[in-house]
Formats: C-alpha cells, sequence, structure tokens
C-alpha cells in the first residue's frame, strides 16, 4: 500500500471547494508519456494552476502502473524544481469500470479515483459507486462516479448514442453512493469527432462544422439539486481546427473532426463544473507537431528532435485552456 500523500500528491476536496466558490473549473489532463507530464507540470507552474493528471485503464496498460506512480511523483518534484514550492497535483484515474481496478489504483498511490458504472442499470451503478466510495474513503481518497452516459470513443470507453443526466436522479444517486464528485452528460462527447456531420450545421463562410449546443437547462437543474456539489465534464476537448488541419496537411486524415466550443466550456466553468477532462486535445497537439517537424526534416530520426517540439505545442494548449478557458491560473 503507497499513500498518494507519501508522493506529494493532494485529493480534490479542497480545490473542488475552491474552483465552485470562485467559478472556475480545475483541468484533468490525460497523460500517457513522458512529454506529456512534462508539458502538463510547465503550463501548471507558470499559469500558477492546480491541476489533475489523468491515467485512464488503457494508459496504465500501456505506460505500466508502476512507472506511472513514478511518474506522478517525479511530477511533484519537478513542478518544485520549477519554483512551486506547493504544486496541487492530483494523480485520478479516468473511467475506472471495476472495485478492482479502482482498490489497485487507491493502493499505488492514486489520490482520485473515477467509478464508472454509467453503463448499468441504476441501482447496480449505485451499489458499485458506493462500494469503491467505502474503500477510497479510508485512505482520504476522493471518487468521482458518473450519472448518464456520454456518446464517443476514448481508449477503452465507447457507446454509440449519449443519455443525457436525468436531475430528478441526482440527489439520491449523490446522497446513496457517497461520491465527492460526479460526472454528468449534457452533451459533450469522447474523442476527436464528438459530433456527426448531421447533428451540426455548416458555417456558410467557412465551411466547417458547427456543433449543436450544450444542455445547459439540464445542468442548472443539476446545479439547483445539488447546490455547490461539484460537477465534471468528460469528452471537453475543442478539437482545435488549427492542429487538426496541420494534421491533415502533413497527411493525416482527419475529416469532419468536430469538438466543443471553448466559450461554451467557459461558461460550464463558472458554474458549478469545477473539473474539465481534456484529452484528445492533447493528442491532436503533439501529433501536429510531429507530422509538420518530420515533413520539414525528412533526414531526422532522433525522437528528442520532433517530441520537443510536440512538447512545446502540447504546453502552449495546456496554458490555453488554463488561462483562456478554464480561470484556474494564478489560484495556489
Amino acid at each position: 500500500m503507497v499513500s498518494y500523500k507519501e508522493l506529494g500528491l493532494v485529493n480534490t476536496k479542497e480545490m473542488f471547494a475552491k474552483a465552485v466558490k470562485g467559478g472556475y473549473a480545475i483541468p484533468a489532463f490525460n497523460f500517457n508519456t513522458m512529454e506529456q507530464m512534462q508539458a502538463i507540470v510547465q503550463a501548471a507552474v507558470e499559469t500558477k494552476s492546480p491541476v489533475i493528471m489523468q491515467v485512464s485503464k488503457g494508459a496504465r496498460n500501456y505506460a505500466n502502473a508502476t512507472i506511472l506512480r513514478y511518474m506522478a511523483q517525479g511530477a511533484v518534484e519537478y513542478a518544485k524544481e520549477l519554483g512551486c514550492p506547493n504544486p496541487q497535483i492530483v494523480l485520478h484515474l479516468d473511467h475506472g469500470d471495476t472495485f478492482e481496478l479502482c482498490k489497485d489504483c487507491i493502493d499505488m498511490g492514486f489520490s482520485s479515483v473515477m467509478i464508472d458504472g454509467s453503463s448499468l442499470p441504476y441501482e447496480e451503478n449505485i451499489a458499485l459507486a458506493k462500494e469503491v466510495v467505502d474503500y477510497a474513503h479510508k485512505y482520504d481518497v476522493t471518487v468521482e462516479a458518473e450519472l448518464g452516459v456520454l456518446a464517443g470513443v476514448e481508449d477503452e470507453v465507447s457507446s454509440a448514442v449519449s443519455h443525457y443526466t436525468k436531475p430528478e436522479e441526482v440527489i439520491d444517486f449523490s446522497q446513496r453512493t457517497g461520491c465527492d464528485s460526479l460526472a454528468i452528460s449534457i452533451g459533450t462527447s469522447h474523442g476527436a469527432y464528438k459530433f456527426t456531420p448531421a447533428q451540426c450545421t455548416r458555417d456558410p463562410k467557412t465551411g466547417k462544422l458547427v456543433p449543436p449546443p450544450l444542455a445547459f437547462d439540464i445542468l442548472h437543474e443539476i446545479e439547483k439539486k445539488l447546490p455547490g456539489f461539484p460537477i465534471v465534464l468528460h469528452g471537453s476537448s475543442s478539437v482545435p481546427q488549427d492542429e487538426v488541419d496541420t494534421i491533415n496537411k502533413y497527411g493525416g486524415k482527419l475529416p469532419d473532426a468536430v469538438g466543443i466550443p471553448e466559450e461554451q466550456l467557459r461558461e460550464a466553468s463558472k458554474s458549478a463544473v469545477c473539473k474539465i477532462n481534456i484529452d484528445s486535445d492533447s493528442r491532436l497537439a503533439m501529433t501536429a507537431a510531429i507530422r509538420k517537424y518530420l515533413a520539414e526534416n525528412p533526414g531526422h530520426f532522433d525522437p528528442r528532435q520532433y517530441l520537443k517540439p510536440a512538447r512545446e505545442n502540447m504546453k502552449k494548449m495546456y496554458i490555453h485552456k488554463i488561462v483562456n478557458v478554464l480561470g484556474s491560473n494564478d489560484k495556489l
């Protein structure tokens, strides 16, 4: 058993309370590699922002659970080295699907876990979430649960259709599970193809897809029923068109990739939404920089040569999200 406190990490309780009260959201960035981790920490330190470093089940399988634990510890020490004496970094399991996976992450030093039973019948979702909460709270680990289903595909999470969260269920669900935060479905979606062209309109000037608006009416109903309770939005990448265009220019094929407009995420950040998950944008920023570098430097083969601009491009994106979308800068 490794306590996250030994690694210098924090849980989400205090940072969420401050975010709800302050009208901003904490960035939750997924990472799989050292370059992503470095970029996240650099961005958080430069903007003086708390940050959640997320690991999916797929990321653990890819990078190895033990390595990720030490990377999280390294992130804390790296932040201090960069001049942040008291970094606020959470290591969070994204979309845990079993009690056993959540338990293993808690035992390995995670400070926060998500148990996603949203695809299960309502009572089974409650029972699974409560089981995880009962174990996690013994070790002061915070738990995120999900009510409602997001469409899209990202790692091992997949659903063809979305089911909006029912506001009439949130009080019963949160009270019976004891969860610390609640992920809801109001129209966000996983992956780089969050909406089909049929769900969108097209801008007559640019020809770009314009996605449908988020269901803020549902969010506001949930806020009324759970005043001050931390709400989470998954699938909130904006799929920057400049990165998509760069990828397509240098040999990629991402037709009609579309995400959540940043102005809608800014609006959500000012509400009870205190954690916003961003994964695809990091992947797009990394891939765009690598494709561009290799196309312009066909004779280069040292990974450091193309991973350095990839890291810089991700850092630039993270800083933009923190400062211009989520508003979590200068909160340390």
